[in-house]
């Protein structure tokens, strides 16, 4: 594979940009959830469809060797979804990106118990550090001082983070004997199912404007996408991941000029911890790769 570190970090920080933003417009839009994950999905498609087109890769997308593997996938990714933009309606937007980052630590955890892979003590030692942060964020919005809506969007965000595990441990599985364009592809197909069967269950009418910021959210989220899926062809996974937590600056920073979002400290500390367990782990991971290389 060609290495080009600097366009593999710089692709990664753009999907980062550009998955904060499509988070931002989902809140603002203030929609059902499975009204979110519907447009999200759905308008995510053309982009995707073009981005295959342009890299030949069209019908390599389209194949599928194990479609009730993609079902599984999609349903654990919706779920993940609609729980996360559920919980954007009652959380601050960096509150709500730093108990999202319990989903990675979650799926370390998961896969030892569910695919058998080998986690050595320091990795479950930097889960334990990770999950400390994630209790701090937790703490005050489950405290007597927080507001019902608090408390359920930092739940519905937990869970979500839950799902989220689980869905990364489905496409571990899947890439044993999928494409990543199959993936990716049939992903926003089931996504976009599912949200549309939530029709039922209490859709609004968007103003214009609303409507436009949920299509702007659809089309951003296809190309979070191709710009995350295009880093790691640039850049080795060590070197691209740990820039997947810049996503706590721009929450940060767009959650106090959109939202006027003022963070706490427990919000500043319990974030901290979890970025550095995860970042430790990264780098771990990555010292063990090269002795095995050297080896």
């Amino acid at each position: 594979m060609l290495q080009n570190p600097l366009k593999g970090i710089a692709l990664k920080l753009g999907s980062v940009v550009v998955f904060i933003t499509m988070a931002s417009l989902i809140k603002a839009a203030g929609v059902p959830a499975g009204q979110a994950v519907f447009f999200r999905s759905f308008f995510a498609i053309p982009v995707i469809v073009a981005w295959l087109a342009l890299r030949g890769e069209l019908a390599t997308g389209f194949a599928v060797i194990n479609p009730w593997g993609h079902v599984l996938r999609g349903v654990m990714g919706s779920t993940a979804m609609g729980l996360g933009f559920a919980g954007l309606l009652y959380l601050p937007l960096p509150d709500a990106t730093a108990l999202g980052y319990a989903a990675p630590l979650l799926t370390v955890v998961f896969a030892a118990a569910i695919l058998g892979e080998k986690v050595r003590l320091f990795r479950y030692s930097m889960v334990a550090l990770g999950m400390t942060g994630v209790v701090i964020v937790l703490w005050p919005n489950l405290g007597h001082a927080a507001s019902d809506g608090a408390a359920l969007g930092a739940i519905l965000v937990l869970v979500g983070a839950v799902f989220s595990a689980l869905a990364q441990i489905t496409i571990r599985r899947l890439v044993q004997v999928e494409k990543t364009p199959a993936i990716v592809f049939y992903f926003s197909i089931t996504s976009t199912v599912l949200g549309l069967a939530s029709l039922p269950f209490g859709w609004v009418m968007p103003s214009a404007w609303h409507g436009v910021m949920l299509v702007g959210a659809g089309l951003l989220g296809g190309l979070g996408q191709i710009l995350l899926t295009s880093s790691y062809r640039w850049a080795d996974a060590s070197v691209v991941a740990p820039f997947e937590y810049a996503s706590i600056l721009f929450a940060l920073g767009i959650g106090y000029v959109v939202f006027a979002e003022v963070p706490s400290g427990a919000m500043l500390s319990g974030a901290a911890l979890v970025v550095l367990a995860g970042v430790l782990i990264i780098w771990r991971e990555r010292r063990l790769g090269l002795k095995e290389s050297v080896a």
